[in-house]
């Protein structure tokens, strides 16, 4: 079989197994690494209005960390219209993020409300 199945109820790491060391995320977009770098694994939030571009920009975000990183992430969509949703979908499916589906070889959850 090879994988490796784990609860999502387990004790939190110990201190000393934590790392402290802060590290910046290579997000591969110039202007953010420069101007406003992110912490290796912490959370992003982006705010901002309608229509400025906060969907493409968190989808570049998360196809240059599954492709450079081989990191997973998740994708919340707070308030975000059904059709960007299926549009955000499909376009991770074509370029490779995620497979039809979801499953296995998928680098993205992608969670609606």
């Amino acid at each position: 079989d090879g994988i490796e199945m784990r609860s999502i109820h387990q004790p939190a790491p110990t201190y000393v197994e934590q790392s402290t060391e802060a590290q910046i995320l290579v997000t591969g977009i110039k202007v953010l690494d420069l101007l406003a770098p992110y912490a290796r694994g912490g959370k992003i939030g982006l705010f901002g209005g309608a229509g400025v571009g906060k969907t493409v920009l968190i989808q570049e975000l998360i196809n240059n960390v599954a492709k450079a990183h081989g990191g997973f992430s998740v994708f919340a969509g707070v308030g975000e219209r059904t059709r960007e949703g299926n549009d955000l979908y499909h376009e991770f499916i074509e370029s490779g993020v995620n497979k039809k589906g979801g499953g296995e070889g998928s680098k993205a959850a992608l969670v609606y409300g």
